[in-house]
């Protein structure tokens, strides 16, 4: 919205600054994380009063999660509010990119909302049914991937017109490293869009289990794909590293750092120990979230590493439930994989820190798959 106060003014003075993105989405990681540090306590305790015994503890869990009894959850709703208002105070709302990644956000957020208030009330742990959650969620994730294609193919029509042997990428996937390779998925890419988008916001969920132990890495995750954004929304650094021009993706950068912004703010109330659960109302979410900016980008075989603790976490799961199903025998001590580690001894704080380090360096080698071509 502050992007139009450059209307103002016909230029050499402080308004154009509203023309860079860049300084945008400092705006936008400041406007979030006062947010965040604002309205934390006050939310808190309003949670706190409403949800009285918290968020409810599996019986079958580890055994120091009991001492969290009490704690409340719904923190999510402090990351999407700041996320929400950054996002619509600093960055360009004619861009269409925005939209797809906010509209994602916010719906996933209102199921994981749905999700934890129907815990809350009931008491226990068994919140909306799985099947009408993964089903909101394909119906969500297919309107947003075919909306990016729609979008995508307007790209295509307008580059083909203004550059020789122009490869469209509306319904294609591209492969990290191989510069040259597109797949085309055609009507097929709907499908796969989905599925990455539902997997992206189900594997942050399941890894959403410690204090802290999410929020990091979706961070991490998010400022390494706000910087590809930016980067294959600029001709000259898309000539420069060799990879697909997408246009208009740079105003995704906005997004993540006010993503980045709300997250540190949630990130200060959620340290061990914690004052507040995100629950599913911000796990979906930010799943969902960068789910849509990889579908957007042309960058989803990247999110898988980037996002890698994630994808862990996820396999964990099904490798314990199908080897358990076929056996009678369990892989892990107790899946997601973070809890295997808490059963063998390690601290809550030791894993924390660990798959933060381990989330860090997988952004890092996503990153460079930009430059190895």
């Amino acid at each position: 919205m502050l992007y139009w106060l450059t209307l103002l003014s016909d230029g050499g003075d402080i308004f154009n600054l509203f023309r860079y993105i860049t300084f945008r989405a400092g705006g936008a990681f400041l406007t979030a994380l006062v947010f965040g540090f604002l309205f934390g306590k006050p939310l808190i305790a309003v949670l706190r009063r409403r949800q009285g015994k918290g968020q409810p503890i599996r019986d079958d869990g580890p055994e120091g999660h009991f001492a969290k009894a009490g704690t409340p959850t719904m923190g999510g709703l402090l990351i999407v509010g700041a996320l929400l208002t950054s996002t619509l105070l600093w960055a360009r709302l004619d861009n269409p990119f925005v939209w797809i990644v906010l509209g994602v956000t916010l719906a996933f957020a209102a199921i994981g909302f749905a999700d934890d208030f129907a815990k809350v009330s009931k008491g226990n742990h068994k919140g909306v049914p799985g099947r009408v959650r993964l089903l909101a969620g394909f119906v969500i994730a297919g309107v947003a991937t075919a909306a990016a294609m729609y979008v995508h193919g307007l790209n295509d029509a307008e580059l083909a017109a203004r550059l020789d042997n122009y490869d469209a990428l509306s319904a294609r996937l591209a492969l990290p490293v191989f510069k040259d390779v597109l797949l085309n998925l055609g009507l097929f890419f709907i499908p796969f869009g989905m599925i990455v988008i539902v997997g992206a916001a189900n594997a942050v969920n399941l890894t959403d289990g410690l204090d802290g132990l999410a929020i990091m890495p979706v961070m991490i995750a998010a400022g390494t794909l706000g910087v590809i954004a930016y980067a294959v929304g600029r001709v000259d650094f898309t000539e420069y590293l060799d990879v697909h021009y997408v246009p208009g993706t740079g105003e995704i950068l906005i997004f993540t750092a006010g993503l980045f912004g709300g997250g540190l703010g949630f990130l200060w109330y959620n340290a061990p120990p914690a004052a507040v659960f995100m629950g599913d109302t911000g796990s979906l979410a930010l799943g969902g979230a960068l789910g849509a900016i990889a579908v957007s980008t042309k960058h989803e075989i990247v999110l898988a590493i980037v996002g890698g603790l994630f994808v862990v976490e996820a396999l964990s799961v099904i490798i314990q439930v199908a080897y358990f199903k076929a056996t009678g025998k369990r892989v892990f001590l107790m899946a997601p994989i973070h809890h295997h580690y808490e059963k063998k001894g390690w601290s809550e704080s030791t894993i924390v820190i660990r798959f933060w380090i381990i989330a860090l360096i997988l952004a890092m080698i996503g990153l460079a798959t930009l430059k190895v071509r």
